[in-house]
C-alpha cells in the first residue's frame, strides 16, 4: 500500500509539474527573447538617429561616431550605410557587414521592415535612417546571442531546480502520507492474523495513523475483547462442568461396584453394562477437560528433539500395544528435526495418536511411528493398518466428536489438531496403503543457530 500511494502522488505531482513549470518556463524564454530584441531595436535606433543628421542633414559625423563607439564598448558590432547601400562608417569589427547585412540594408532601404536573422551566435538588426519609405541611410547592428542564451539557460536551469525541488518535496510527503495511513493499517492487519491464530489477548494500537484507522482499530478491539470473553467463557464452563462431572461419576461407579457385589447373576449383567456406561461417560468427561485445557494453552517454544520423544513413546506404549498383540514400531527418514514446540505437546500429541492407533489396529496388526524433515518443515507420522476411515468420516474426523466411526470419545484428535495448530503446525490424515489410516504432522523447525532453552 505504500508504494501504491507513494507512485500515485509522485506521478499526480510530477505531471502537475510539467504542466505548470513549463508552459512558465517557455512564456519566461519568449518575453526574454522579445525584451532583448526589443533592446537591440532601440540601440540600433540611436545610432540610425545620429546617422540621419550625418547624412541628411550634411552634420560632422561626430556624434554618429560617439555613438558607434559606445556600441563596440557595450560589444555590439555596428555598421552605417547610405541611400545607395553604400558603407559610410562602423564599428572595427565586421559582424554587421557581408551578405545577410547588405540584404537587410536592401529591405530597409525599399521601405520594408525585415525579420532579423541569427547567424554564427550573432543577432542581426536593421533600422533606417530617417523616414521609413525614404530612408537616408540604414543601420545594421550585430549583437551576441551569449547574453540571452544565458538568461535563457538559467530560466530553464531554475524551473527545472523548483521542478526536481517540488518532486522531491511531494515525494517525502507522500512517502510520510502512505507510511501515517499504510503502516497502522498493517498492523491492524498483523493484529487480526494474530488473533485468527488464536491469540485472544491481542489488540491493535489505536492512537496513530487517520481517524478512520483509528476508529477501525477501536472497534477491532472491542470486537477482540468480546472474542476473547466468549471464548473463554466456552472453555470454563466446559472445563467446569467436566470437572464437577468427576467426582458424581465416581460416586456412582463406587455405588454399582457395591450393588454387583452382592447382586443376582441376571441384575449382575445389568449392572455390569451399566458400569460400562459409566466408565464410557467418565472417559468423555476426561477427554473434554483435556480438550479445555489443550485451547487454553499458550504454549511457549522450546526445543524438542523429535527422535527422542518417538523413541519415549514407543517405549512407553510397547506393553500396551503387545497385549493387544499389535507391534509398534519406530522408523527414521533422514536426519532426527528439532521442532519449536510447547513443552510436552509432542507428547501428548503423540500419546492420543497411539492410543488411537492401538485401540483401531486388530490382533497381529502393527503401528509405524517415523519423523524426518521435509519443506523445511519437521515431519512426524503415525501409520496404522486397521480399518482405516472413508472420505466422510476424516473431513471432520478434527473435530469435536465429528467421527461417527470412533470406537473412543471422539475427541483425541481434536486434541492432537488443537496442540499441533496452537504451535503453527498442520495435521492431514492419509490412507495407509494396502489399508489403514496414516496421521501426517507437519510441525516448524527450532531456528538454527538459536540457543535451545528446553527440550525432551
Amino acid at each position: 500500500m505504500t508504494r501504491r500511494i507513494t507512485w500515485t502522488l509522485l506521478v499526480l505531482t510530477a505531471v502537475l509539474l510539467v504542466l505548470a513549470v513549463v508552459p512558465l518556463a517557455v512564456s519566461l524564454t519568449a518575453r526574454e527573447r522579445i525584451a532583448y530584441r526589443d533592446s537591440q531595436r532601440a540601440a540600433t535606433r540611436v545610432i540610425a538617429a545620429a546617422a540621419e543628421e550625418h547624412l541628411s542633414d550634411n552634420k560632422p559625423p561626430t556624434v554618429l561616431n560617439q555613438e558607434l563607439d559606445a556600441a563596440a564598448r557595450a560589444g555590439d558590432c555596428a555598421s552605417v550605410y547610405d541611400a545607395s547601400g553604400r558603407l559610410v562608417a562602423g564599428t572595427p569589427c565586421t559582424a554587421a557587414r557581408g551578405e545577410e547585412a547588405e540584404e537587410l540594408v536592401e529591405d530597409v532601404l525599399a521601405g520594408h521592415e525585415p525579420e532579423p536573422p541569427e547567424n554564427e551566435g550573432r543577432l542581426l538588426a536593421a533600422e533606417p535612417a530617417g523616414e521609413v519609405r525614404r530612408p537616408a541611410g540604414a543601420v545594421v547592428l550585430a549583437r551576441s546571442a551569449g547574453p540571452l542564451d544565458a538568461r535563457i539557460a538559467a530560466i530553464w536551469g531554475w524551473s527545472g531546480a523548483i521542478g526536481v525541488a517540488g518532486l522531491a518535496a511531494a515525494a517525502l510527503l507522500s512517502v510520510r502520507l502512505a507510511r501515517w495511513v499504510s503502516r497502522p493499517l498493517s498492523t491492524l492487519d498483523a493484529s487480526a492474523r494474530r488473533l485468527g491464530e488464536g491469540t485472544l489477548d491481542e489488540r491493535a494500537e489505536v492512537g496513530a495513523g487517520p481517524p478512520e484507522v483509528r476508529r477501525l482499530a477501536a472497534t477491532f478491539n472491542t470486537m477482540a475483547a468480546r472474542t476473547e470473553a466468549l471464548v473463554h467463557g466456552h472453555r470454563a464452563v466446559i472445563a467446569d462442568v467436566s470437572h464437577q462431572l468427576r467426582t458424581p461419576l465416581a460416586a456412582l461407579r463406587l455405588r454399582l461396584d457395591v450393588l454387583a457385589a452382592g447382586a443376582e447373576p441376571d441384575t449382575a449383567v445389568e449392572l455390569a453394562a451399566a458400569q460400562e456406561e459409566i466408565a464410557r461417560l467418565s472417559r468423555m468427561v476426561d477427554g473434554l477437560l483435556a480438550v479445555a485445557r489443550a485451547e487454553q494453552a499458550t504454549p511457549r517454544p522450546a526445543a524438542v528433539r523429535v527422535g527422542e520423544v518417538v523413541a519415549e513413546r514407543v517405549a512407553a506404549w510397547a506393553p500396551v500395544a503387545e497385549e493387544r498383540g499389535v507391534r509398534l514400531t519406530a522408523v527414521s527418514e533422514g536426519a532426527a528435526p528439532t521442532c519449536a514446540l510447547g513443552a510436552g505437546h509432542l507428547e501428548q500429541i503423540l500419546d492420543n495418536l497411539i492410543a488411537n492407533a492401538v485401540e483401531a489396529a486388530d490382533s497381529g496388526g502393527s503401528i509405524t511411528l517415523g519423523h524426518g524433515t521435509v519443506r523445511g518443515r519437521a515431519r512426524v507420522f503415525v501409520r496404522d493398518d486397521g480399518p482405516g476411515m472413508t472420505d466422510e468420516a476424516k473431513a471432520v474426523a478434527f473435530r469435536r466428536f465429528g467421527n461417527p466411526q470412533a470406537r473412543g470419545t471422539g475427541l483425541g484428535l481434536a486434541i492432537v489438531h488443537r496442540l499441533v495448530t496452537v504451535n503453527g503446525g498442520s495435521a492431514g490424515l492419509e490412507d495407509t496403503p494396502g489399508g489403514g489410516l496414516t496421521v501426517v504432522l507437519e510441525l516448524p523447525l527450532w531456528p538454527e543457530g538459536r540457543h535451545e532453552q528446553g527440550g525432551a
